[in-house]
């Protein structure tokens, strides 16, 4: 069971840190991903993280703002989101994939939250 949080309203140019807590199996995957959903749009990969939090992956629209992390004492992944713009609004999906998969392809992954509205006003 994957658990998101953090969400809320920022001007654009904020930052706001989203966690996803985790329980289960769920964390004993090694991969853990953020993944996206704007209005109208399909939900797009933003960023995944390995087990030991040494390998991580981005979107090229995120990359060098945002920054995925995870504690692994805790159970929980983080997304830190800096220099937030208005095409950052959407809404926030963690997720993991059942296997050992760090690819952007969101079929891939098995498990969900339920997701944590980012609204950045401009």
């Amino acid at each position: 069971q994957l658990q998101a949080s953090g969400g809320g309203l920022v001007q654009a140019g904020g930052s706001l840190r989203l966690s996803c807590a985790a329980s289960g199996h769920t964390f004993s995957s090694a991969i853990m991903g953020w993944f996206r959903q704007a209005p109208g749009k399909e939900r797009e990969f933003v960023a995944a993280i390995n087990w030991s939090g040494g390998r991580t992956y981005y979107a090229d629209s995120v990359k060098g703002r945002f920054t995925i992390s995870r504690d692994n004492a805790k159970n929980t992944v983080y997304l830190q989101m800096n220099s937030l713009k208005s095409e950052d609004t959407a809404v926030y999906y963690c997720a993991a994939p059942k296997g050992y998969y760090t690819g952007s392809d969101r079929r891939r992954y098995d498990y969900w939250g339920q997701g944590t509205q980012v609204t950045v006003s401009s």
